[in-house]
């Protein structure tokens, strides 16, 4: 009875105080033209993102951009003859210009992606952009994306303005996993409370980030953080400590085109970051489980065993904490034109990111935490540091 009436005072709290992380309607700003349009250059790291790149590179380069843009793609050691067919869809495309580089392999704390995203920018620098559109190499745009993303950081006065892409969610695993996924995320990080001038929480979506160029040199941005493996939360707070503003929101006209059609391949997204989020802490993983425990399985729990031992007040409790649950979820699913009726699976869903977490510290005491495409990273307390 305790444990339901607990789990329904913490529903109550995140649905009225958790800075309204439930609702979707967090999304560009209102836009106005800028009178001149600024410079962009557009970083893309890629390895071994062969399998992807002829549905997301090719929306880059047909941007309907009225200013000066460009693209580079930097081929991060990929084996698979990504920079070769980065090269061959620019020439059979057209558009807007492509350059290709690569950086070699990153040294000692450095993340493979913030290395190429390093390489990138240096590249783009010799253009003096007044901003730069960081984007993952399976992100697709619609033509007026860098228009509009532009036109919103003019219009708010934002240094970052960031659209987490909606991701693919056609098999079984996906529909029931991701929604979920952006779901937990925007209740981390509350889109609104990301985007209120003095409020503290800071975060991005790294598929998706225009950062203005001064703001990114000011920060130091990504040297700052070159050892992180949830960089788009990291470029994010960096940004706000050095004063600058930051905008988050979900996407309509960014899309992933990533397929996780098992859940092996959703379990190995969750699990490679899901510790490093923890900060490699076995007091805030114990945290972590019991509060998750609390709040998404308690109340079934509660609710069906209740019933069943004729109970009612835990059963009442249970069932109320649920309904308040599926009934958050609910706008996530219709976001990502799913049945509303998978809201009320949320607890099993829940469960599964349980799991998730606690392998992700299993693989990372075993040595195979934060791996990435061939890649395994160190704790960033064990990382030397480069000055």
């Amino acid at each position: 009875m305790w444990s339901a009436a607990g789990s329904l005072a913490a529903w109550l709290w995140l649905l009225l105080c958790q800075g309204w992380f439930w609702r979707t309607d967090v999304r560009l700003p209102p836009l106005r033209d800028p009178r001149v349009w600024p410079s962009v250059c557009v970083v893309v790291p890629a390895r071994d993102e062969a399998a992807v790149l002829s549905s997301s590179l090719p929306s880059l380069l047909a941007q309907d951009y009225p200013g000066r843009a460009e693209v580079f793609l930097v081929d991060d050691g990929s084996t698979d003859g990504t920079g070769e067919l980065a090269r061959e869809l620019a020439r059979r495309h057209g558009g807007l210009p492509l350059t290709v580089g690569s950086p070699g392999e990153p040294p000692a704390g450095w993340t493979g992606k913030l290395w190429a995203v390093r390489h990138g920018i240096g590249l783009a620098r010799a253009r003096d952009p007044e901003y730069l559109l960081l984007t993952d190499a399976d992100i697709a745009h619609a033509p007026d994306s860098l228009r509009r993303l532009v036109a919103a950081a003019g219009a708010g006065g934002f240094d970052v303005v960031s659209q987490m892409a909606r991701l693919r969610v056609e098999s079984r695993w996906e529909r029931l996993v991701v929604p979920a996924f952006v779901y937990f995320f925007a209740q981390l990080y509350p889109f609104r409370r990301v985007g209120r001038e003095g409020s503290r929480t800071a975060a991005a979506a790294g598929g998706c980030v225009l950062l203005r160029a001064e703001t990114a040199e000011r920060a130091r941005i990504p040297d700052a953080i070159r050892h992180a493996v949830i960089d788009d939360v990291a470029l994010a707070r960096a940004v706000k400590r050095g004063g600058g503003r930051v905008w988050l929101g979900l996407a309509d006209r960014v899309d992933s085109v990533r397929p996780y059609p098992r859940l092996g391949d959703l379990w190995h997204m969750v699990s490679r970051s899901a510790y490093a989020q923890l900060r490699h802490s076995p007091v805030l993983l114990a945290g972590t489980v019991a509060g998750l425990a609390l709040v998404y399985l308690v109340p079934p729990v509660a609710a069906v065993v209740g019933a069943a031992t004729g109970s009612a007040v835990p059963a009442v409790l249970g069932a109320a904490a649920w309904l308040v649950m599926a009934g958050t979820y609910v706008p996530m699913l219709r976001y990502y034109r799913q049945p509303p009726g998978l809201a009320a699976l949320l607890p099993f869903t829940a469960f599964l990111y349980l799991l998730m977490t606690v392998d992700s510290a299993v693989q990372h005491y075993r040595g195979r935490g934060a791996a990435w495409k061939g890649r395994t990273y160190a704790r960033p307390d064990v990382v030397p540091d480069e000055g």
